[in-house]
């Protein structure tokens, strides 16, 4: 569980993976959307650049950094629940894995029913399309109280550093994929709904009806929703309004 790993594993592998699905999913929804596009794809590929490019600095500069330093803190100090269980470090790593997904569940959740934190995560919500460019379109403050909450996180569970660079790379790479406007194949997408957050589930979250918009939470694994029954599917795609009541015009450049 404390295998050494070092930041450059970030930068020089799993970066350039992300940046090839990101491309490559860029490409498939617009040859093979899920929902008819609303906004100019250019102005919207802008839009979501110049308010993710911060988040991602903070992510990149702060956030993972910080993460796996409160790892390393925790495994010479010996701290964290999974510390302390009499359990091999093959299962700790698991639950280690499962604790990050879950607690982002409960991130989710606070940032959509606490009125502070939902002025900030309001900026993701109010795209008009729901593409794989607005897995990036989060306010700068919000990746920063999202970044103090997944730190404590890993250090209340001492969570290895091994586990916070894997989960980080798996849960960039999954949140690009459900939000991405691909029309996967409906047998697919039903299948991996079992397991994982899909196109077609996300994109009920990001319905401006608030019964819709308040379900589908998760963030990599889709039975968070399950256990708290907060999962909504079977909503016909072509019936969905993506976006903000009161931000019919977007807000974009």
């Amino acid at each position: 569980m404390d295998f050494q790993i070092s930041l450059p594993v970030f930068d020089l592998l799993i970066l350039p993976l992300l940046a090839g699905l990101v491309v490559g999913l860029w490409f498939l929804e617009r040859r093979w959307p899920l929902r008819v596009f609303v906004k100019n794809a250019w102005r919207r590929l802008a839009t979501n650049t110049l308010v993710g490019a911060p988040a991602f600095v903070i992510m990149r500069l702060t956030l993972i950094p910080a993460q796996m330093a409160a790892a390393y803190w925790a495994a010479r100090e010996g701290f964290g629940l999974l510390r302390i269980l009499p359990i091999p470090d093959w299962a700790a790593a698991i639950l280690g894995f499962l604790a990050l997904d879950y607690l982002l569940y409960i991130w989710h959740v606070m940032s959509h029913r606490v009125p502070w934190l939902w002025r900030l995560h309001n900026v993701h919500h109010t795209d008009r399309d729901l593409t794989v460019t607005t897995a990036f379109r989060f306010h700068f403050l919000e990746m920063i109280v999202n970044g103090i909450f997944r730190i404590a996180a890993v250090a209340l569970f001492g969570v290895g550093a091994l586990v916070v660079l894997v989960y980080e790379g798996l849960y960039e790479a999954e949140v690009a994929f459900h939000h991405s406007n691909w029309r996967l194949f409906l047998k697919w997408d039903k299948a991996l709904s079992w397991i994982i957050v899909t196109p077609r589930m996300h994109g009920i979250h990001h319905s401006e009806i608030k019964e819709e918009t308040d379900s589908n939470y998760s963030s990599f694994f889709s039975i968070w929703d399950r256990l708290h029954r907060t999962l909504r599917l079977n909503k016909k795609q072509k019936d969905i309004v993506i976006g903000v009541p009161g931000y019919r015009d977007g807000f974009d450049l």
